[in-house]
Formats: structure tokens, sequence, C-alpha cells
């Protein structure tokens, strides 16, 4: 027993290492996976199932006391849906045309950036920032149910008839890989009397993160023979992602402006700032040409340095309650 007890305590502690230098790691991973593309090549069917997983644990957090709870703030979320949905893909096909042509795959690329849902790891943010983590998973479950809904949708307005295009097979995928995982999370939550996200833990835990390694890494190596003849077209990218990652994150705080409360504001910070790049580069690089898999790879590389400096911007100025982050091997949420 005692023994269980201490394999239980060094899988937390193992979670908590991960969580705490996610923006290391995740960086890292692309890395890994430019350096060693020809085995990992060989793993790109499993990306889906992998990120299948990530989701399944990720909705175990989440009950349906909670989502009803959320659900008491329909304004709130209907503004969060507007800022990824609305605000956030105009604003990133306004700057993609406005540099690369309004025909570029590029603009494909930024757009799918915005329209995918909410990051997981946002949750994460949320909770260290001490937000309103029960919204915040509500809303991550909620916009990725409506991925299948959204995503094919938002490609079909923005890009119509110039862009071949398989909705059904997106929507049936998303369905296999983001929403039955969701339901299944969320029930097992129930049914387990919320008991089975704290008992897996030690294992799903650092398993899910791991998960998410995974998947950067394969997508990396899969987008990696494509990278050479795109060289040139990087060091202006790079800038130009880093602009639409700030301006999510400006929509979310300024959305947030509307209920003055520390707990809302942070919660829609990340929100709006933070999306599934997981998802977005499988998607990416399954249904698009290459190039427009490019932003959303990029994006890997900033996203969670970005959250780090929202985080300490969000300390300083005292837009949240808490100003410390959780230190390796401690629980961040």
């Amino acid at each position: 027993m005692l023994n269980a007890s201490r394999k239980a305590q060094a899988g937390l502690r193992l979670n908590g290492f991960f969580e705490s230098y996610m923006f290391i790691f995740v960086p890292l991973s692309l890395i890994v996976g430019f350096l060693f593309p020809s085995p990992l090549r060989e793993y790109t069917a499993w990306a889906p199932y992998l990120f299948a997983f990530m989701t399944f644990v990720m909705a175990m957090g989440c009950s349906p006391l909670q989502v009803k709870q959320a659900m008491r703030m329909p304004l709130v979320m209907l503004v969060t849906l507007m800022l990824v949905h609305i605000a956030a893909p105009l604003a990133a096909y306004g700057l993609g045309a406005a540099v690369y042509g309004p025909d570029s795959p590029y603009v494909i690329g930024f757009v799918l950036f915005a329209i995918i849902p909410l990051g997981v790891s946002s949750i994460l943010w949320v909770g260290m920032a001490e937000g309103n983590i029960p919204l915040a998973l509500t809303l991550v479950v909620l916009d990725s149910a409506l991925s299948p809904l959204v995503v094919p949708a938002e490609i079909g307005l923005f890009f119509g008839a110039d862009l071949s295009f398989d909705h059904w097979k997106v929507m049936k995928d998303l369905l296999i890989i983001v929403v039955i995982p969701t339901i299944a999370g969320v029930t097992v939550n129930h049914w387990s009397r919320a008991k089975a996200k704290a008992w897996s833990a030690p294992v799903a835990g650092p398993a899910s993160k791991l998960a998410m390694f995974a998947v950067v890494a394969i997508n990396a190596a899969a987008i990696e023979p494509f990278m050479n003849e795109l060289k040139n077209d990087l060091p202006a990218m790079i800038p130009l992602v880093v602009l639409l990652v700030v301006i999510c994150y400006v929509l979310g705080f300024a959305g947030a402006w509307l209920f003055r409360k520390p707990e809302l504001t942070v919660t829609l910070l990340y929100a709006a700032g933070m999306r599934n790049i997981s998802l977005g580069i499988v998607l990416g690089l399954g249904y698009f040409e290459p190039k427009a898999a490019v932003p959303v790879v990029i994006s890997t590389l900033i996203q969670q340095p970005m959250a780090t400096i929202m985080h300490k911007l969000v300390a300083k100025f005292g837009i949240g309650r808490s100003s410390n982050p959780p230190q390796a091997g401690e629980k961040a949420v």
C-alpha cells in the first residue's frame, strides 16, 4: 500500500513538473520532430488517437454540475465565443491577407489558428491566476463539442468555393477525436462522483502531457520535408504569428472589461488567447497543403512562452488575485 502511495505521489510530481515547464517542453517537442523526422513520421496515424486521449483526460476534470453552473453565465460564454470565432478570425484573415494576399495558403493557416477550439492548457493558466476554473473547463468542453460544426463552417465562410475542403470528413474526424472523448470524460466524472480524475491523475496526468508532446513531435516530423522551401518566409512569419497571438489576448482582455471581475478577466484572457494547437496541426496537415499548417506550427513555439509573459503581466498589474505560479511538483489547479 505504501509503495502504491509513493508511486502515486511520484506521478503527481511528474505531472506538476510537466505543467510548470510546458513552455519548454512543447517547443522542445517541436525541435525533436524536426531533428528526427524519419522515425517519427511512421507514427503519423497515431496523432489523432493520442489527441483523443488528451481530450478524454481533460474532460474527466469537468462534471455536469460544473457545466450547469457555468451555463448560468451565458453572457460571459457568448462574449468569449464571439471573440474567439468572430473577432479573432477576422483579425487573422485581415493580417494574413494584408501581408501575403488573400489567395495565399498562409492566410488559411492564420484563420485556422483563430478558429480551432480553445486550448486545454488554458485551464492550467486560469488555475494559476486564480480565475474561474469551472467556467474555463466548460468553455473548452463546449467549444470542443461545437468544433465539428464551427471549424468547417468558418473555413467555408472565409474561403468558400476557392478551397477544396471535405467538410463532412472534418466533422466526422472532430467527432471522433474531440467530441466523443469529451462526452466520455464528463460521463466518467459523473459516474465516479468526481473521483476518476483524482484516482487516475498519477498516471493519466503525465501520460496526457507525454501524448501532447508526442503529437507536436509527430506533426513537426510530418511537416519537416517542406521546411526547406519555406525557410525564406519564416523570418517574416514569426513576428506575424506573435502579433496574432497578442491580438487574441487583447481581445480577451477587452471582452472581460465588460464584466469588471478579476477572476473573469484572467479566464477570458487565457480562453481567448490560447488555442488547441495540437488539433490545429492535425487539421492543417490533414486537409490543406503544408504551407497552411506553418502558422499553426510556429504558434507552437509561441503559445506557452506568451502565456508565461501574460501571467507575469497579470501579477504585476494586479489583474488577477494570484501572483505566484506553482513551482515544479506542485499542483496547479
